[in-house]
């Protein structure tokens, strides 16, 4: 079984479930926890840890207004308790709003929609450090970098893929259907983190995403023009797709293939 490990200093069996609930339990604060909940299968596994562990606590989502319809779903039928958090301004008119898309070195996305801050209270996130590089840098009890004063518990940091799939198959837990598609990570359609072909690939399973992204470019170019600036990264909402997507990719994406997408998702 994945979810039991071996200490490297005393050779003994360690169960990281048991390691995970032992971990909530310690660290409770009087008040509960403050658990983010994405409604990917990593939350739904802390989310049935944290119920295992007896603790108190509030699950909250930050709804990014851009997320797949069957993960709200998801959410709705599964997470009945979670509370959802809807923004300010959705992402549509925040694309307006800063004139230009996120990007893959610009997310401003990420911190007005969904890392919105929380404050005075210990929160619970399924962050895994297999998932990036800078989160491999992260611990499992953490103070915030932007909040000294706010703390922060990642009881499945060091669970692997493997782990997640198989704590679900044990404790029977409900997942989204979209992993059963082929998607490994459930997020924002169109996640600029992606890369080019997965953005595409999600805007032919979302085609009024994929839409809703060009009705926000037109209405950014219009905006950037009456704010007399000029626009070098495309002059129609196509031509900023196209940018878009050279982007957010590690190589170039050349026209012809850009094209071949759009015919696709025709």
């Amino acid at each position: 079984m994945s979810l039991v490990d071996y200490n490297l200093f005393t050779g003994e069996k360690e169960n990281k479930v048991e390691i995970a609930i032992e971990l909530l339990k310690t660290l409770e604060p009087p008040e509960g926890y403050y658990f983010k909940d994405s409604g990917g299968k990593d939350s739904s596994s802390v989310k049935r840890l944290l119920d295992m562990a007896g603790v108190k606590y509030e699950s909250h989502n930050n709804n990014t207004t851009c997320e797949p319809p069957e993960l709200r779903k998801f959410l709705k039928d599964y997470h009945p308790d979670t509370i959802i958090e809807n923004p300010e301004i959705t992402m549509w008119r925040l694309i307006v709003k800063k004139m230009f898309p996120p990007y893959r070195h610009q997310v401003y996305c990420c911190e007005v929609l969904k890392e919105r801050t929380v404050i005075g209270h210990r929160i619970v996130l399924g962050i895994r450090a297999a998932e990036s590089r800078g989160r491999a840098q992260r611990r499992c009890f953490e103070t915030a970098v932007n909040d000294p004063a706010q703390t922060i518990v990642n009881p499945i940091l060091y669970w692997s893929d493997a782990d997640v799939w198989e704590f679900h198959r044990v404790e029977k837990i409900p997942y989204c259907g979209l992993y059963d598609e082929g998607f490994k990570r459930l997020g924002c359609i169109m996640c600029p983190k992606a890369g080019g072909p997965q953005m595409m690939k999600e805007a032919k399973r979302w085609p009024k995403y994929y839409e809703a992204y060009l009705r926000a470019f037109d209405r950014m170019l219009e905006a950037r023009r009456q704010a007399g600036k000029t626009t070098k990264i495309g002059n129609t909402a196509e031509e900023v797709m196209f940018w878009w997507m050279r982007m957010n990719n590690k190589k170039p994406v050349p026209q012809p293939v850009f094209e071949a997408w759009k015919k696709d998702l025709a």
